[in-house]
C-alpha cells in the first residue's frame, strides 16, 4: 500500500470490482500487524469510525465504499473531503467488501488511516492530569475498551509498556468506539518507561492484589496521578510495582479475587473524577 500522499493532488476515485485486485489484496492485508506496521496504517471498520477519524484530523488514506443508488449523502460529503486531502475512494460491490472483511454481511464503509503516535508528557503540574500506563495488556477488546473508558473519564493519555497489543488492530479499534481518534497513544519499552517516570512530577499509583492500600482513600485531586495497570493474567512486575508511589486494590465481595483489566481500570478513573462534568440536580 502506497503511503500517504502530501495532498498535493487530489485523490482518485477507483472502480473495483475484483476480489483480486492489488489494492484490495493489501487492504486486506492490514488484518495482520506486520503490514500495519510496514505501512503505518490501519483498517477501521463503519461509517462512524471513518467520519470520526476525518473529523479528529487523522489522515484517511483510503476510503472504501459500496457503490450503488443506496450511497448516502454524508458518505459522498466524506468523500469529497478525503479526496481533497489527497486521499483514494474505492468505489466497490458487495463480493469485494466480504472478501476485505470476511464478513457476510460486512460494513458498507470501510476506511484505511494513517497511525498516530505521540509523544509522554514531559514537565506535568495541572493537579486534573490523568495519564494511564498499559503493562502488556494481550487482549485487544479490553485495550480497546480501556481507551473508550479513558475517553469518557477525560484522561490525557495512555502509554502502553511492552509487548502490548496493537491497538490498530480491527478488533481494537471497534471496541473504541471511535475514542481511539481523541486519546493520545504513546509506546515504550519497559526500560524506557522506567527512565521516564523518574521524570514524572505527580503521583504513580499502580493496581496490585497485594496493595496495600484501599484505592478510595487516595487523594487523587492534588496531583497530577499515573494509573499503572498490570498484566490481565501476570499482573504488575516488580519492577513496575517498586516505581509506583502506592499500590492499590479494589475490595472486593463474593468468589472473585480480581476485576477484569478494562473494568478494574473504569472503576479507578471514576473514582479519581479528575475531568468528569458536572451533574446539576440529582441522578434519578
Amino acid at each position: 500500500m502506497s503511503d500517504l500522499k502530501t495532498a498535493t493532488r487530489p485523490g482518485r476515485i477507483h472502480e473495483i470490482t475484483a476480489v483480486s485486485n492489488p489494492r484490495v489484496k493489501s487492504i486486506r492485508g492490514l488484518f495482520q500487524k506486520k503490514h500495519r506496521d510496514l505501512s503505518g496504517t490501519f483498517l477501521v471498520e463503519g461509517q462512524k469510525l471513518v467520519m470520526d477519524a476525518f473529523e479528529h484530523g487523522w489522515q484517511v488514506d483510503t476510503l472504501i465504499y459500496a457503490k450503488g443508488d443506496e450511497v448516502r449523502k454524508p458518505i459522498e460529503e466524506l468523500a469529497a473531503k478525503v479526496r481533497v486531502q489527497g486521499g483514494d475512494i474505492l468505489e466497490v460491490n458487495g463480493k469485494v467488501l466480504t472478501s476485505i472483511t470476511r464478513k457476510d454481511n460486512p460494513q458498507t464503509v470501510l476506511g484505511v488511516i494513517k497511525q498516530q503516535w505521540s509523544q509522554a508528557p514531559k514537565n506535568v503540574s495541572d493537579p486534573k492530569t490523568v495519564w494511564i500506563g498499559l503493562d502488556r495488556v494481550r487482549d485487544p477488546g479490553n485495550l480497546g475498551t480501556i481507551i473508550r473508558t479513558a475517553d469518557s473519564a477525560g484522561a490525557d493519555g495512555i502509554i502502553l509498556i511492552g509487548e502490548t497489543t496493537d491497538p490498530f488492530s480491527v478488533e481494537a479499534t471497534r471496541a473504541t468506539m471511535g475514542s481511539i481518534f481523541n486519546v493520545p497513544l504513546v509506546r515504550m519499552t519497559n526500560g524506557e518507561f522506567l527512565a521516564w517516570r523518574k521524570s514524572w512530577n505527580g503521583l504513580v499509583v499502580g493496581t496490585h492484589l497485594k496493595g496495600a492500600v484501599d484505592f478510595r482513600t487516595i487523594d487523587y485531586a492534588s496531583h497530577p496521578v499515573l494509573l499503572l495497570m498490570g498484566n490481565e493474567q501476570q499482573g504488575m512486575p516488580d519492577d513496575l510495582a517498586e516505581a509506583c508511589d502506592k499500590l492499590a486494590l479494589i475490595p472486593m465481595h463474593g468468589a472473585a479475587d480480581s476485576l477484569n483489566l478494562a473494568i478494574a481500570t473504569g472503576v479507578f478513573l471514576f473514582q479519581m473524577g479528575k475531568r468528569l462534568p458536572a451533574v446539576e440536580g440529582e441522578l434519578k
